[in-house]
């Protein structure tokens, strides 16, 4: 698979980050430490991540025309993405962001949707450049249609030039997005997507939805501080434990980082275990390190 490329398509937004010492109370007037732009989104984050990870990275995303576009697109450039956008009329989504350095925790409101990607839009993909196409679960109906499309490709294709698939599952009020639980290789269920279902922990949710996958699927479900479990292609069951960093700096995007972490593992060739532990260890220098510069560095030690 070697010089073949890594798809991501899902949002890609502005994030306006104040990093303050503690959260604010309400009605209070308080001055930041910092404050800063980043281009963000779930699957713009992976993609960066990607990148950082010496990937060659494409992403897929609708954007508005005007200042923000033109922003992100300069970003996505700087870092390295290769940024493919579709052109649909409203503004580009933006987040404010408040990021506590006393507990690490970050507070996200966000501004603006546009429509999704649509399976028309994937159209012009040439699957022929990719190893894996990954997707931020937005539009279940169009996005089935994209995993089938990859599906179909495969069949017609010898393995060498199969291209894998992984969806997130992140946000529970998207539930038409489960259909694409039976669509994709691998998996990634969020914590929060997993308890609105009511599994109220992550064994639980792996024996409830494995019945859901597609045959030889893997399952990836991360728990926060308490590192991730998943079921490989045969059913079993493995774990790895969180790796946190001596010090909480900025935990936004962490998950779309361990998601980069466990792709980059898979589509070289490791096995789930050594991908959930490494997307774990990545995870865990992201939340000690302000955005996504040094990534790099962590290893699969």
């Amino acid at each position: 698979m070697a010089g073949r490329r890594i798809l991501c398509v899902g949002l890609t937004c502005l994030d306006v980050i104040s990093v303050v010492e503690t959260f604010p109370e309400e009605d209070s007037d308080t001055r930041c430490i910092s404050q800063r732009w980043q281009r963000g989104g779930n699957a713009s984050n992976s993609s960066t991540v990607l990148v950082q990870l010496h990937e060659s990275c494409t992403l897929l995303s609708t954007l508005a025309p005007g200042h923000l576009a033109r922003y992100l697109q300069a970003d996505a450039e700087r870092c390295g993405v290769q940024l493919i956008p579709v052109w649909v009329q409203g503004d580009c989504p933006s987040s404010v962001v408040i990021s506590s350095l006393h507990t690490g925790s970050r507070t996200i409101v966000h501004s603006g949707k546009l429509s999704e990607v649509s399976a028309k839009d994937f159209e012009s993909i040439d699957l022929l450049e990719y190893k894996w196409v990954h997707l931020e679960a937005r539009a279940g109906e169009e996005q089935a249609c994209m995993l089938r499309k990859v599906d179909l490709w495969n069949k017609e294709r010898p393995p060498d030039k199969a291209v894998s698939t992984s969806v997130e599952l992140e946000k529970p009020h998207k539930l038409d997005t489960y259909q694409l639980l039976g669509l994709a290789d691998v998996v990634f269920i969020s914590k929060d997507f997993a308890k609105h279902l009511g599994h109220s922990c992550p064994q639980d949710a792996m024996q409830g939805l494995k019945r859901g996958l597609k045959s030889r699927a893997s399952l990836v479900c991360p728990w926060a501080e308490f590192g991730a479990w998943a079921l490989d292609p045969d059913g079993q069951l493995i774990h790895s434990p969180a790796f946190p960093p001596p010090c909480l700096v900025d935990t936004l995007g962490a998950g779309d980082t361990f998601i980069a972490g466990v792709i980059h593992i898979l589509s070289s060739g490791g096995s789930l275990q050594e991908a959930i532990t490494f997307g774990c260890k990545l995870a865990g220098r992201k939340c000690g390190t302000e955005g996504y510069e040094g990534l790099a560095r962590a290893s699969r030690s």
